[in-house]
């Protein structure tokens, strides 16, 4: 089990030389299905799910009973540019409403049965303006990094990831900007529900942080133009990896994070699934780079884990058929 990073070259080590996939576990549970009382690929995507799951957990044919849901809360410090309709305060009131069980994640992460962790990443501590500085200096990022890696159970066996940060969605255009180009129009979205003024304004804040910090892998970019709470999303995938814990993306603000590790180190996002399409804009241009296909489009733009949290059940469905389904000789039914 690979130890907690130390510096950022280490973590870039990390993702390096992460584990893949466990072929034998995966062809294992292709036989199962084939097996299973049902025509082959009669229940679609559902069956390639739980392949690919147990290929990624390995071991017997086991439904999923620990999903574990962390949202992670940071401040931007360019926030204060204008880019939100929210002010930065919304951040630490909505952390007070997820430990109070107050907010649509509680409720989607009871429906599932997931355990629900909210993580206030120094919220008196906004990162730095990125059009003018590196969002986060090497300690505060790597801080932030191994919050993440620290806060997976290693008791789950599915992980979800959210945040809460006005202006997040900021930093998450500019990061994809960066690391996909394009123009910064074209990643910029209305986040929380800014007028056209206010869309202008923030295209112009994303488009002066990728001229300042563009050309950098994506953990660099990541420092230079994330936030806490994106870094911290970004380490609790790459410890999922190295705990074999399948994990399912949300939406735009997750997804750029994730995009950081796949570009610092190709097919760092195969233990991943993407678990919606966002009403983001951009989200779905960001999963065509991942080459990731949704799981659920139900128009959700909430953020703090909300749309992969509902896609638990599509996980915890898939499992649940692939470990409890009769086979053939099972059931006494012909397969013929």
């Amino acid at each position: 089990m690979t130890q907690t990073p130390a510096s950022l070259s280490d973590f870039r080590a990390i993702l390096a030389a992460q584990c893949t996939i466990d072929a034998a576990a995966e062809a294992a549970a292709a036989d199962h299905n084939g097996q299973l009382t049902k025509p082959p690929g009669a229940l679609g995507r559902l069956e390639d799910l739980a392949i690919w799951y147990r290929g990624w957990r390995g071991g017997e044919n086991t439904a999923i009973s620990a999903p574990q849901i962390i949202v992670f809360a940071g401040n931007h410090g360019v926030a204060a540019r204008g880019v939100s309709a929210f002010p930065a305060e919304v951040t630490e009131q909505m952390v007070m409403n997820f430990q109070h069980g107050g907010a649509a994640i509680n409720q989607i992460a009871k429906a599932n049965g997931a355990t629900l962790d909210v993580v206030a990443l120094d919220l008196d501590q906004p990162t730095a303006d990125f059009t003018a500085a590196p969002a986060m200096e090497d300690d505060a990022f790597l801080a932030a990094l191994q919050a993440g890696w620290d806060n997976v159970s290693m008791d789950a066996d599915l992980l979800v990831v959210g945040e809460m940060g006005i202006a997040n969605t900021t930093s998450a255009a500019a990061l994809a900007c960066a690391l996909l180009g394009g123009e910064a129009s074209e990643w910029t979205g209305r986040g929380t529900g800014v007028d056209d003024a206010g869309l202008t304004l923030k295209t112009q804040v994303v488009a002066d942080g990728v001229a300042l910090h563009g050309g950098h892998d994506g953990v660099e970019t990541l420092r230079r133009l994330g936030g806490r709470e994106l870094a911290a999303m970004a380490g609790a995938i790459a410890r999922a990896r190295d705990l074999r814990i399948p994990v399912i993306l949300d939406g735009f603000i997750c997804c750029a994070a994730a995009l950081c590790l796949e570009k610092t180190a190709k097919g760092a996002l195969d233990h991943t699934v993407a678990g919606h399409l966002s009403a983001e804009g951009a989200h779905g241009r960001m999963l065509n780079a991942l080459d990731k296909e949704p799981l659920l489009q139900l128009g959700l733009r909430l953020g703090e884990a909300s749309g992969a949290g509902v896609a638990i059940a599509i996980m915890k469905t898939a499992m649940a058929c692939h470990a409890g389904m009769a086979t053939f000789a099972q059931a006494g039914v012909s397969d013929s």
